[in-house]
């Protein structure tokens, strides 16, 4: 993928040097969905972003003023023209509309680009702010699957699940 530059941010592949970035938001995964991903240290997080820069399925998310890394955008392509995506973002700065900036940029490639028809994202119910995320991208809720999936156990090691809104959005709803 090319980098793609927007008024705040670029948005490219991931590379050497971005692990303490990484690390800095998946030492401690906000979301349950992203525990699977949990990095314990910086060797971890290295591996992380060599797999990472070697896959077109994440993208890293930087400040133009900065260059640092402070979240990533990630699509997973179901042919012919569907791509599930979603977002992880350091909560350090949470609040400032990147994460908007960012997924809005990265729409408009996979549906310019990739000739993506569909876009989906799956959001677990308590993730509230990722909800109106996609509320302000335009998508709409196409469902709400209860007991869905289990990220998580508790102390007896039974599964807690987690209800999961389906969000998506059309290429000639994107347009419009």
């Amino acid at each position: 993928m090319d980098p793609i530059t927007t008024e705040r941010l670029i948005l490219r592949p991931f590379r050497d040097g971005d692990a303490a970035d990484l690390l800095a938001y998946l030492r401690h995964p906000r979301a349950n969905c992203f525990l699977s991903l949990k990095l314990d240290d910086l060797d971890a997080a290295a591996a992380e972003v060599d797999a990472r820069s070697r896959s077109d399925e994440h993208v890293a998310v930087c400040l133009r003023s900065t260059g640092r890394v402070i979240g990533d955008l990630f699509q997973m392509p179901e042919p012919p023209d569907t791509h599930s995506v979603g977002w992880n973002f350091n909560a350090e700065f949470a609040g400032a509309g990147y994460a908007a900036e960012a997924a809005r940029a990265f729409f408009d490639q996979l549906f310019a680009a990739r000739q993506a028809r569909r876009l989906y994202a799956y959001v677990e119910d308590t993730n509230i702010a990722s909800q109106r995320l996609c509320e302000r991208l335009g998508m709409r809720k196409e469902g709400l699957f209860v007991e869905f999936i289990s990220f998580t156990t508790d102390g007896d090691g039974v599964p807690l699940y987690e209800n999961t809104m389906q969000y998506a959005i059309l290429r000639k709803e994107w347009r419009a």
